[in-house]
Formats: structure tokens, sequence, C-alpha cells
């Protein structure tokens, strides 16, 4: 595990709802706001629009402190079904370890037939292999690229490359069904045919039973913080980023050359039918 940020500020709130309509599955389950893993191209960071914070992202989160009691109640009515843990925020970050809301979340979704669809970058799901295992569950990880340089610079809190994939050796060990996000992909940095093949080497070596792929996308807020650091890192990027992002003619063909690229990889480590979902 990399260094954590140092003292995020932690605001306690309380929900009105815990499990809700999802379009990632029949309901996504998120028990903090925020994420100090600190992820550079953090979809979720459009958050900030409800729930405003001063501190950057990555230095702050917001804890969903009646988030197992607010599940036990909606699990009253609710009908089973899977659920994205989790799609706002990774809830298997640090202070997960001390408070244990997401693994008490998941605890009661399999005691009442729900299906937690888990996707992290943090080896702190392996603490709760206990509660999946025997269930209908799935673990899955976050690899946006295998070059341990690259991943500090963008993902620099979260767990190392290689203990993701020791999750999903244990995951498929404990007879727990298992995925890889692959993405965002990072335009010039890991979407080469090199890079995908390797990928999708390692994916066939862990066996992995399902693979998404997901290009990086424009969302709000995410463009300032990959700037800053295209800017630092790889300035001469920055503009072939933006007219990926941007330009409608340029992102088109980019999307189709990486689909193409993707399912040439799939088709060389015979892993087509396990990219059920292709994002690019």
């Amino acid at each position: 595990m990399r260094p954590e940020p140092s003292e995020p500020l932690v605001r306690e709130t309380n929900c009105k709802t815990i499990l809700n309509k999802s379009k990632l599955g029949d309901y996504s389950l998120n028990c903090y706001g925020g994420c100090t893993h600190g992820c550079v191209y953090c979809y979720a960071r459009y958050m900030e629009r409800f729930h405003p914070h001063e501190e950057p992202w990555g230095a702050f989160v917001d804890v969903k402190v009646n988030a197992v009691e607010t599940l036990e109640r909606q699990l009253r009515s609710a009908k089973p079904g899977s659920v994205f843990v989790s799609s706002a925020c990774d809830g298997w970050q640090p202070i997960e370890r001390e408070r244990e809301l997401t693994r008490n979340c998941c605890r009661l979704l399999v005691e009442h037939g729900f299906r937690p669809n888990c996707l992290t970058k943090n080896t702190l799901i392996l603490r709760d292999l206990d509660v999946l295992a025997g269930h209908d569950a799935r673990v899955a990880v976050t690899i946006t690229t295998l070059d341990p340089a690259a991943a500090t610079l963008w993902e620099p809190h979260a767990s190392r490359i290689e203990e993701r994939f020791h999750v999903l050796r244990e995951a498929h060990a404990a007879g727990l069904e298992t995925g890889i996000m692959f993405g965002p992909v990072l335009p010039f940095l890991s979407d080469d045919q090199a890079s995908i093949d390797a990928f999708f080497e390692r994916a066939a070596e862990v066996k992995v039973d399902a693979i998404w792929v997901d290009a990086l996308n424009a969302r709000p807020e995410v463009w300032p913080s990959v700037k800053i650091l295209l800017e630092r890192h790889h300035p001469d990027l920055v503009e072939r980023y933006q007219r990926v992002l941007y330009w409608d003619r340029v992102r088109t063909a980019y999307r189709r050359g990486l689909r193409e690229r993707v399912l040439r990889a799939a088709e060389r480590y015979h892993l087509e039918s396990r990219v059920s979902v292709i994002s690019a």
C-alpha cells in the first residue's frame, strides 16, 4: 500500500437511502463520499457539486455513518438484485479499515439474496472475502496501466498493481467470480497494441471471468486534473488529449481504433467471451 494522504478531512453525514437504483446494475451502494485514493482521472469528482468541499479531491471523505442501519431498513422491501459496490467512491479506501461500513453492508446484502459486484483498487477487500465467499458475488479490481511508475502518478494512494492481481488470485481461490476494469485507458500511454496485449495476457493468467474496457472520458471536473498531470509529466500530450476528449471526429476515430486493438488482444488470448462491456 502506498502512503496515505496526510490527515484527510473526515466529515460524518447521515443518508436517507444507501441502496439506490443504478444504470450500472440493479442498484449501487456507496458508504462514502469522496475517496482518499486521489486518482487523477476519477469521474466521481462531479459529486462535489452536490457535497462541496474546500479541500482538493483526495483530501477528504464523507462517512455515511448510518449506512448499515439505512440498508437494513431498505432491505425489508427491496427486491433482490445486483448491487454495484461502489459507483461513486472506493468502498475499500483506507478509512473503511476502521469503519467497516462496506463490509457490514456486503454482509447484509448476501444474507438477503443480493449479489454484490465489488470494484476496488485496494487490497483491503481481502479482509472481506470471508463475507463474500460461498455467495453469489463478484470481486473486481481496476487496472489503468501495468506500469508501476505511471500508476503512482495517476493513482497515488491506491494499492500497487501487483497487489491488485493478488486480490484476483485470492478471490478466485475462494471460489468467487472475478473481473477487471481496464480503464480508463490512458491515451498514448497505455493504449497501444503492445500494452493492451500485455494487459490481456495478465488477465488470462489470473483467469478473470469478466473484463470491461473504458476509454478516458471528458466527465465534469476530470480534465483540469488530468491537464495538470500532463503539463508536469507529459507536456507533449496536452494538446493530443484535448483533441481525443473534445474533438468529435478525432474522438470517434480514436475510440474505433481502441476498440479494434482491444478485440484483437481479446481474440489472441481467447478472452472474447469475457469482454462483456467495451466502453471505448
